[in-house]
């Protein structure tokens, strides 16, 4: 059963259009002139019920305009949109008590109380009862092993500890989706490895049906079967993540560290060097090639090395720029026809 569903959704924004100079500001005041931008154009998908989608583009590509439609915070200019089976932009009080939204960029925490009157808080604004409260609250301190943390005033609570009570209290009333913008940015690793553990359960456990926009691959890769990718407002890319990255993923990036100046004359084929010091080296290497450099720079006996995959946003330049459109079609039409025989089923 889809849960979301868009057809030929597309947001046109008005831009004031003003001329350079004192002038120009003069002009302004009795003749306007505005200029047309598709942040989202024509844009056509479904998600089913209980699916774990990333959304993944460029800045400015339109994801976050997408998000706020979806969520009801700005209309379509056009199209057709229905989430969870209500118009968005309606913001009927049935409708917001069924989603949750988090943005790692923007708290919804009170910063001068506890984590523990914040919870009371929000139990409140949801109408929640005390025992569908307490169930909750009890599920999730202990899922995100935050016990110790809820006398605590959320001002003094690190970043990583603050997003565990974000999702907290965003899933505090049980939502049927949850909306997450960047929820690891700023995160270390050590964190951001647990809130995509944390997400991967609630997801499970409970079902709840998460659309993800991140920068970040690993929270893409590791969570989301199925992708999209955005790009000048467009969906360019509608499928399975793994061959996604199969695809249009050509490059790692070895770094190496030394404790003793080292010199390495690569003569390799496709080896970039992105950084070359006597105590660092960094290279880009194709990705079929890795082990075999990998082998060749482990000689030079390194005290440490990371081994990293290509950026999202130059994956994106390159399925845009090959042909993503095609992929697009593919990838979309093998979906829906997924979800309508599940739907069948």
């Amino acid at each position: 059963m889809n849960i979301i569903e868009t057809t030929q959704l597309t947001k046109t924004f008005k831009r004031y259009k003003k001329q350079e100079g004192l002038s120009g500001s003069i002009k302004g005041l009795f003749h306007r002139e505005y200029e047309e931008k598709e942040a989202v154009k024509g844009m056509d998908f479904a998600v089913e019920e209980g699916g774990f989608v990333g959304l993944i583009g460029p800045n400015g590509a339109g994801k976050t305009t997408l998000v706020k439609m979806l969520t009801g915070i700005i209309a379509p200019t056009a199209g057709e949109i229905s989430v969870m089976g209500y118009y968005p932009n309606k913001l009927e009080n049935d409708f917001k008590r069924q989603y949750a939204v988090v943005m790692g960029q923007k708290s919804q925490l009170f910063f001068e109380l506890t984590t523990e009157d914040t919870l009371h808080l929000f139990k409140q604004i949801y109408g929640l009862s005390d025992r569908q409260y307490q169930e909750n609250k009890e599920y999730f301190v202990e899922l995100f092993g935050v016990k110790e943390l809820m006398d605590v005033q959320v001002r003094t609570l690190s970043l990583g500890e603050r997003m565990k009570m974000e999702l907290i209290v965003a899933l505090l009333h049980n939502p049927i989706i949850l909306f997450l913008d960047e929820p690891t940015i700023g995160l270390d690793a050590v964190a951001g490895k647990q809130v995509r553990k944390f997400l991967k359960e609630v997801n499970e456990e409970r079902g709840t049906t998460i659309l993800l926009t991140s920068h970040y691959m690993e929270d893409i890769k590791s969570l989301c079967s199925r992708c999209m990718v955005v790009n000048h407002g467009s969906k360019i890319y509608d499928g399975s993540t793994e061959q996604l990255f199969d695809r249009y993923q050509k490059n790692k990036k070895i770094t190496l560290s030394f404790d003793n100046p080292t010199q390495f004359t690569h003569k390799e084929n496709g080896w970039r060097v992105l950084e070359d010091t006597p105590y660092k080296k960094v290279f880009e290497v194709p990705k079929e090639k890795s082990g075999e450099c990998l082998g060749a720079l482990l000689e030079l006996a390194p005290v440490d090395v990371t081994i990293e995959e290509e950026e999202i946003g130059k994956v994106v330049e390159r399925i845009y720029r090959e042909g993503g459109n095609s992929l697009c079609s593919s990838g979309g039409s093998h979906f829906a026809s997924q979800t309508r025989r599940d739907s069948n089923a």
